[in-house]
């Protein structure tokens, strides 16, 4: 009889274990997941880049050096290794800005404005925006989920047995953070 019970003990401590790897596991995976969707709208953006610069650079002579850093960056980002997650969202960010400037032009020339395959063009690298921003929202609601779990007991007794590292979250941009100044006065 004690000898059944020992068993049923250590098949349940054997089956909690199982469970929380399992689970950390899951977690991990989960978060390189989301970690690849945001991979997979930067290179949406990217591909679409050639084609907004030489629509846009037929109306606007006049933006070269716009133009060119778009390019440029659109180049670094594909430069930077897939390792060096900071290092892309910081170029990635800055993109997105210059892109935001990029955008600014067509105010400027009403022809480029009313361009249909401009237009298309806009509506589609938006919409990759957007999909960038919620991308980083589920990576980072992803790591949070498994950063707490590497920190819970007992399941942290299993992440540290098994080297589970916490990961890092995507961070705004410092001046992303700052509040923009509004003038209601003309």
């Amino acid at each position: 009889m004690t000898l059944i019970i020992v068993i049923v003990v250590i098949a349940i401590i054997v089956g909690i274990y199982i469970a929380l790897y399992n689970s950390l596991v899951q977690l991990r995976v989960h978060a390189q997941e989301s970690w690849s969707q945001i991979d997979v709208q930067l290179q949406r953006r990217n591909d679409l880049i050639p084609n907004l610069v030489s629509t846009v650079k037929g109306y606007s002579k006049y933006e070269a050096s716009t133009l060119e850093k778009v390019t440029q960056l659109r180049t670094e980002l594909a430069g930077v290794p897939d390792d060096d997650r900071a290092k892309k969202m910081e170029v990635s960010n800055e993109l997105s800005g210059t892109l935001k400037s990029l955008f600014a032009v067509s105010e400027n020339y009403p022809d480029l404005k009313a361009s249909t395959e401009y237009q298309q063009l806009m509506e589609e690298l938006s919409n990759t925006e957007n999909k960038i921003a919620y991308s980083r929202q589920l990576y980072n609601s992803t790591v949070a989920a498994l950063d707490a779990k590497i920190q819970s007991f007992p399941s942290n007794i299993i992440a540290k047995i098994h080297h589970f590292t916490a990961m890092e979250y995507l961070q705004v941009p410092a001046e992303a953070q700052n509040v923009p100044n509004v003038s209601f006065d003309d």
